[in-house]
């Protein structure tokens, strides 16, 4: 595969002494795309144009259709937030690409419903969050960080009130305190959620609808901090990456292969030589397994 060209819209910036770096502009989908695999990083945002995707994942269709019937959830008024409003929710949001066949599709659709039935219990109708699918963002010294948080509470704390989290999970099983402690995504939006709102933020949630568990970590300051160093120095080696491929450098080694079981789910499977000896999986194989190969 032919070098990558620098990305249309990104004039090359003159290096002039006591110039700043540009900043890395970036979501936590982007930072996580080259922490799971530099190469998988390239295909999505380097190459232009970008290699062809495989099919659609059923498990990604269902998480999608899901997530977007809570939102509109919340769209409602309090008094028409009940249960059987679920129905017609899920069927206008619900995305068919992916499955196997019709029947697997409806047994998607009702163990879905199920979820959200059960999940909406356990909900207040008449308490709004402080944001549904809100956009948060801020800048350091290296990152121009940005992403959509599934929601943001504010629930009453020792000093007022503070700000949560909360990401909808409909993948793997068996979600404890450390999956929360440990995503870099969630301490982000935590981090740029204070800043944003300038209400304390430390609490994470990750509620995980097919169980109906929540798990959930309170970050302090250092460990917030902790997970914004991480993300900048996936930054700095993200754009050292791109600096080697611009300045004539082999793409292929600026971005290697990280080979593992995630090749067989991941989308650029058939264009990466790696990833290509690694037996495909189908696009509805997740469906059939207790555990999905991602936490959406």
């Amino acid at each position: 595969m032919r070098a990558p060209r620098p990305r249309s819209g990104q004039p090359e910036q003159l290096g002039f002494e006591g110039m700043p770096e540009r900043l890395f502009v970036c979501t936590p989908s982007k930072l996580g795309a080259y922490e799971d695999c530099p190469r998988r990083y390239r295909y999505s945002y380097v190459d232009r144009p970008a290699p062809p995707k495989g099919p659609p994942w059923a498990h990604n269709s269902l998480g999608a259709s899901v997530h977007t019937a809570l939102k509109n959830w919340y769209a409602l008024t309090p008094d028409r937030r009940r249960p059987e409003a679920l129905a017609g929710l899920l069927k206008g949001t619900w995305v068919r690409e992916g499955y196997r066949d019709d029947e697997q599709e409806r047994q998607a659709y009702r163990r879905a419903l199920g979820w959200l039935e059960a999940y909406v219990e356990t909900l207040e109708p008449g308490v709004d969050p402080l944001g549904v699918e809100r956009v948060v963002a801020v800048k350091t010294a290296v990152l121009a960080f940005n992403g959509r948080a599934d929601r943001i509470d504010s629930r009453p704390g020792p000093d007022g009130p503070e700000l949560v989290i909360v990401d909808y999970k409909t993948g793997r099983s068996g979600l404890d305190a450390d999956d929360a402690r440990g995503s870099q995504a969630l301490a982000l939006y935590a981090y740029a959620a204070e800043r944003t709102f300038r209400r304390p933020c430390r609490r994470v949630e990750l509620h995980h609808l097919p169980t109906g568990t929540v798990a959930a970590h309170e970050h302090t300051a250092d460990s917030l901090a902790r997970q914004l160093t991480r993300a900048e120095e996936t930054a700095r080696d993200i754009m050292a990456a791109e600096r080697a491929v611009t300045d004539g450098g082999d793409p292929d080694e600026a971005f290697p292969t990280v080979a593992g079981p995630r090749c067989g789910w991941c989308d650029y499977r058939r264009v990466c030589p790696t990833g290509a000896q690694v037996p495909a999986r189908e696009p509805w194989a997740a469906m059939d397994r207790p555990a999905a190969p991602t936490g959406d």
